[in-house]
């Protein structure tokens, strides 16, 4: 296998994977230097079919702003109808249509934190958008189980079968530890 493919794979793991946003260790990332977050929305944040933030979200979410400070910013594949929607009450910018894992959508997110990429994490729940995309721009990955994978469109299903192949690669290298998260 040539390195450039080698590099393709590797640039698909997540720097820190856990089962959903709120075992993210935030305190540490705030000791880490980072001030900002980019994260995506349907099976990130919420599963793809719910429209509105939870209750649980709600509170997460202004504690990581109002409490640690960080500032935060929606990256969404997603139509301005549903990211808008969603994002809006929330008082929470937004980038929609994003074409992850291009770059111009994370450049359009930092310009929105005012941040520099070694400033800001990325949360999402693909490999193929949301990591590879991050990682590309320099910034710190995290990676999420999606909240409702049976709720996801043609496209997500596709990725999803993609990383599959390269979570076998990255096995077979040792680069993905076997033991998987467990669900909560």
């Amino acid at each position: 296998m040539s390195r450039g493919v080698e590099t393709m794979f590797e640039r698909l793991l997540p720097h820190m994977r856990v089962n959903t946003i709120y075992d993210i260790n935030l305190h540490t990332l705030k000791e880490q230097g980072k001030r900002g977050i980019i994260t995506d929305l349907d099976n990130t944040l919420v599963g793809a079919r719910e429209p509105l933030a939870t209750p649980e979200l709600v509170q997460w979410l202004d504690d990581v702003r109002d409490n640690l400070g960080f500032k935060v910013v929606i990256v969404s594949n997603n139509n301005q109808t549903r990211v808008g929607k969603f994002a809006e009450p929330l008082n929470i910018p937004f980038v929609h249509a994003a074409r992850k894992p291009a770059g111009r959508a994370f450049t359009r997110a930092l310009n929105e934190l005012g941040l520099s990429a070694e400033q800001t994490v990325v949360i999402g729940d693909q490999m193929m958008t949301d990591v590879l995309g991050g990682r590309r721009m320099g910034l710190f990955t995290i990676l999420v189980r999606p909240i409702a994978p049976n709720d996801e469109g043609i496209m997500t299903r596709f990725n999803r079968f993609l990383e599959r192949i390269a979570l076998s690669r990255l096995r077979k290298k040792g680069l993905w530890p076997e033991e998987e998260l467990k669900k909560s």
